[in-house]
């Protein structure tokens, strides 16, 4: 709901834990003697994103460099040359970045160094050649700094503009929306258009469609298949089948009463809708004809929700698997040559989520990209070419982070004091002797109708960690990912049930001899900070402090629309 920078939380923590601290015993040090500073944990991370092109041949990144402005490079995959530096800004940071084609990609633009690395408005869209040159704006930007080649240009898109989709295999034309924004309620309607990069000139795709649009779902040609529409509590899901102008209206119900939700067309323009099926979201393909979704789940994670996307292959739009995150993230191949890569990956890369995605996915000169990350390690990324039989490493996302000293994250379902299941996640400092009891932060995740946690480096939770400090992330009733049981108990429950499970995370803690009695502090921002505050009202007894950061304090007040918001109506 609100963003702070992280540095600035940080410090914030670290002046309330030292002052609590101050009173107390030392803290208990098990990581290393002198651990690492402070700021490693919280710099912006130096390769922030990759993906390979259309065929395979480069390798597009987002570094870091040393003026702090992140830049946008591509990597020639046939050859050992450097890396050519495509873009980069002096008040701006790449922010996404596609190819178009083999020679082109776009992006668009943010700021790392403001504190909420705002992304609503204003950060533009970018062609540019994958050599440097040709550097085009396609949409404005409210940075400043920006150089494009000599030439004629059409007048680029007004600031309201984003970009929604990138069409596999058509290589010169994306989709955008215009935002037509309702001043506080947020997004009114989302207008999409089929822009050409090569000539920056806009096509409408809107005619025709239902009004107030605002969201979009686009086949492999960029045609506008799904539309969904908002109104008060109401959304209404609108079908158009492939070759027919008309659209169909296949759902009308209350947001939050609705079976399903329309989630992704794959390459043959068939729609799949995540489902509620006894009890938590899972995958099914739709029937058009019944307008209804399939009887069985093409895909459920028991004690998830599914939460994911499906992967295809760049070139085709074929579908190839599925992302989902259950405890950790991991991938669901459908494709048997796809499943003995992940294979002979993961016997590689032991112990870790790695992420592929591919390019000649099925021929023997297949190029992969594995986007590898665990628990203690922020992440690296390596191309796997098998044509040449060759691994070659990429870079890491934080390269003053030592794995071998962070801490271990690990995932309990415990009882609340009402029987209810409450997910929960422990990070506990490298190198804690088995029945050693550590003083404790419990971490309260914002939102709160969000999901908190999963199995992977946090920045926070690390640092507190190397400071010797047990760390409680409880995923208290309101979470979503854990079924809708668990979500709807929450409903009406702000500092009440919800703030017991947060209460009844550090007793279990305390119960397990994982944490010692009486040296708790509370802490988190936006509705944590909320339930950090409420808990220092309700069970003072608890806790030695308490740290809120960007904390709601009046939930009326926020919910009562009289100022600027980002939150959605459904919200």
């Amino acid at each position: 709901m609100i963003a702070l920078s992280f540095n600035r939380a940080a410090f914030l923590v670290m002046w309330a834990l030292s002052a609590a601290a101050a009173s107390l015993p030392a803290v208990a040090q098990t990581a290393a003697a002198t651990p690492q500073a402070a700021e490693d944990f919280f710099r912006h991370a130096q390769l922030r994103g990759a993906r390979l092109s259309p065929e395979g041949r480069q390798l597009a990144v987002a570094i870091g460099g040393a003026s702090g402005r992140v830049g946008l490079w591509v990597f020639d995959l046939d050859r050992a040359d450097k890396p050519t530096l495509l873009a980069r800004f002096v008040d701006a940071d790449i922010g996404q970045f596609r190819w178009v084609s083999e020679t082109r990609l776009v992006f668009d633009l943010q700021d790392l160094q403001s504190a909420a690395g705002d992304r609503r408005f204003g950060n533009g869209l970018f062609s540019i050649a994958h050599d440097g040159s040709g550097l085009r704006t396609l949409v404005k930007t409210s940075f400043s700094g920006i150089t494009e080649g000599s030439g004629p240009r059409r007048e680029p898109l007004s600031v309201n503009h984003a970009l929604l989709d990138v069409p596999p295999g058509d290589g010169r034309t994306v989709i955008v929306g215009r935002l037509e924004s309702d001043g506080h309620r947020g997004i009114r309607e989302i207008v999409p258009m089929r822009l050409d990069i090569e000539t920056g000139r806009a096509t409408s795709l809107a005619a025709g469609t239902p009004p107030n649009i605002q969201g979009w779902l686009f086949d492999t040609a960029g045609e506008p298949r799904v539309a969904v529409s908002n109104s008060g509590s109401r959304r209404t899901v609108w079908w158009r089948p492939a070759g027919v102008s008309e659209w169909q209206k296949i759902q009308e119900a209350e947001e939050l009463s609705a079976s399903w939700s329309p989630s992704f067309l794959d390459h043959q323009g068939n729609l799949y809708v995540t489902a509620n099926h006894k009890g938590f979201g899972v995958l099914k393909r739709f029937d058009p004809d019944k307008r209804a979704p399939q009887a069985e789940p093409m895909i459920s994670t028991p004690g998830f929700d599914f939460g994911g996307e499906l992967v295809t292959e760049e070139a085709t739009g074929r579908l190839l698997g599925a992302r989902v995150v259950t405890d950790a993230a991991s991938t669901v191949w459908f494709d048997d040559i796809m499943r003995r890569h992940q294979a002979m990956i993961d016997e590689r890369i032991p112990g870790r989520v790695n992420r592929i995605s591919c390019r000649r996915c099925d021929k023997p000169d297949a190029v992969l990209l594995v986007h590898s990350w665990s628990d203690r390690d922020p992440g690296q990324w390596t191309v796997v070419d098998l044509g040449r039989k060759r691994w070659q490493p990429v870079g890491v996302a934080h390269p003053q982070i030592d794995p071998r000293r962070m801490a271990t994250v690990d995932f309990h379902r415990i009882r609340a004091r009402d029987g209810r299941d409450l997910p929960v996640w422990v990070t506990t400092p490298a190198g804690t002797p088995a029945g050693r009891k550590l003083p404790v932060v419990v971490m309260v995740h914002g939102g709160p109708w969000v999901r908190g946690g999963d199995w992977s480096w946090d920045p926070m939770n690390q640092f507190l960690a190397s400071r010797g400090y047990l760390v409680v992330e409880p995923e208290f009733r309101g979470s979503t990912g854990y079924g809708s049981a668990h979500f709807r108990a929450g409903w009406k429950q702000w500092g009440l049930a919800m703030q017991d499970d947060v209460s009844d995370a550090l007793k279990w803690a305390v119960d397990k001899g994982l944490a010692e009695p009486g040296r708790a502090c509370i802490a988190g921002a936006s509705y944590g900070g909320y339930a950090t505050l409420m808990g220092l009202v309700r069970d003072p007894g608890q806790y030695r402090c308490g740290v809120a950061w960007v904390a709601v304090t009046d939930p009326m007040l926020l919910m009562e629309w009289r100022w600027d918001s980002d939150a959605s109506d459904a919200w």
